[in-house]
């Protein structure tokens, strides 16, 4: 049997995003050796593509501004946006955890913004953003802190499937090493690819990631969501991790909810500049119009399956609107989105509803009534209720963005207990096997909140690394 594996760890490690990062780190920090695999070239999975956004409760910049928060807010909105499909304990550790999570990143160098946003189905402020708009500063500095414990990183490496014995435990994985496409891609070249088995003395933690680029797997619970709808995620999003784990019968959660962002920008591909600017200026102080009608369809503030479902039910793309001191929220993505088009300027809304061959006195009716709204601080049809927050549309110039969703993120996935043990068909741990972040399920239930995928990454990320450490040897 020694002859069967090839090298051996304490802990292996599959993904190298915040959540398989912070899972490594926690791990050698509680004594065990670790090894991490990422079957791209490069490091980071969609955490490194990612704005930056981190939300959570009581969390410095909510503290340095005096605003007012706690767990259970955090917690009661998170049940409503995922329509109470979520498992509560899992959403009350997260809840707990979140501000701690946040503080452990800058711990280890990372900076933040000057700035707090409330973004749609929050009740309050309570995103903070990384120094740059990149979620890659998070995985630059658990890099750096991993080389200081000497931990491996071994890149386009892809887990071919998990091995267990034949009492059920996972002993190691099976690793494709020199891969030169991740396995579900449109051109896999894997034939120099060189299998190996390594030996998990202690335990495997799977922190894949999510199915967002996996046209296949991911319409065939959802088929709406085939090639012509675009993605956020990186090429290597797949869902060969989570079938690996669902091969010795781990139990899939929500598998059909998959999340659209409603800030996809028609005009580009992938996230994006134009991606940020609706998220960080247009929704929270602008309104979003159909341009058939020149009315508003939705809550601007609404979750993100709510104001997705709404753009798809117009059956067009919709026009998101936002004047000169909302687009102000984020000037570098509307400097970059004018050069590249993304965006349009106008002087007028006259000038606006003629570009976009909607009729102008709906859209001049439109603002004018939500102006109204705001003034009044009444709540409108949609739901939605202004406050401080809230942002007149009357200085000109006036910008317009093409909204389109595209897929974002993956709530469903491997059912995790709270010490991120992944569970079988019939609700017990799989012995020796860990999961963390976009792979796992049952937090977000029906729908994730904005800036909550990062901080959850981090929170379960570190729990399943210390209790992987603390595993019982083979």
């Amino acid at each position: 049997m020694a002859n069967f594996w090839h090298s051996s760890t304490d802990v292996i490690i599959i993904g190298s995003g915040a959540a398989g990062l912070s899972a490594a780190i926690e791990a050698r920090q509680a004594g065990a050796s670790a090894m991490v695999f990422e079957k791209m070239k490069i490091t980071g999975g969609n955490t490194r593509i990612s704005d930056g956004g981190l939300s959570a409760p009581g969390n410095f910049m909510q503290k340095r501004r005096g605003i007012t928060d706690s767990p259970q807010m955090f917690y009661d909105d998170i049940m409503q946006a995922g329509l109470k499909l979520n498992q509560p304990e899992l959403v009350k550790l997260f809840a707990q955890n979140a501000a701690g999570a946040i503080d452990w990143i800058r711990q280890l160098g990372v900076q933040f913004q000057d700035r707090l946003d409330k973004f749609g189905g929050h009740s309050t402020a309570r995103c903070v953003t990384i120094a740059h708009n990149a979620g890659r500063d998070i995985t630059k500095a658990q890099i750096r802190q991993l080389e200081q414990l000497q931990v491996p990183i071994l890149t386009r490496h892809a887990m071919a499937g998990l091995i267990t014995d034949s009492s059920g435990t996972v002993t190691g994985v099976r690793i494709r090493s020199d891969v030169q496409e991740p396995p579900g891609t449109a051109k896999p070249d894997n034939a120099s690819a060189k299998t190996k088995n390594i030996l998990a003395r202690r335990a495997v933690v799977l922190a894949t990631g999510g199915f967002g680029s996996d046209v296949a797997f991911r319409s065939c619970h959802n088929p709406r969501l085939d090639e012509t709808i675009q993605t956020t995620n990186h090429k290597g999003a797949t869902a060969e991790g989570l079938i690996a784990a669902l091969k010795i019968h781990a139990m899939p959660l929500h598998l059909s909810w998959i999340q659209l962002g409603p800030w996809g920008c028609a005009m580009e591909k992938g996230y994006g500049k134009g991606c940020r600017f609706a998220s960080y200026s247009i929704f929270p102080a602008g309104i979003l119009v159909n341009p058939d009608t020149g009315n508003r369809i939705v809550n601007e503030w609404a979750d993100r399956r709510i104001r997705s479902d709404a753009i798809l039910a117009s059956g067009r793309i919709c026009a998101g609107i936002v004047d000169a001191e909302g687009a102000q929220k984020d000037p570098d993505s509307l400097s970059h989105c004018l050069k590249t088009q993304k965006i349009e300027k106008f002087d007028t809304l006259t000038q606006l509803a003629g570009a976009w061959k909607m009729p102008p006195d709906a859209l001049e009716n439109t603002v004018a009534d939500y102006n109204q709204l705001v003034r009044t601080g009444k709540k409108d049809r949609y739901g939605k209720l202004p406050d401080k927050n809230t942002c007149l549309i009357e200085s000109p110039p006036f910008y317009a963005m093409a909204l389109w969703p595209k897929v974002h993120y993956s709530p469903g996935g491997l059912r995790i207990n709270a010490d991120a043990r992944v569970m079988d068909l019939n609700h017990r741990p799989i012995p020796h096997l860990f999961a963390a972040g976009e792979v796992t399920g049952g937090i977000h239930g029906a729908g994730r909140l904005g800036g909550c995928a990062l901080t959850e990454c981090i929170v379960f990320g570190r729990i399943a690394g210390r209790q992987a450490a603390m595993t019982p040897g083979l």
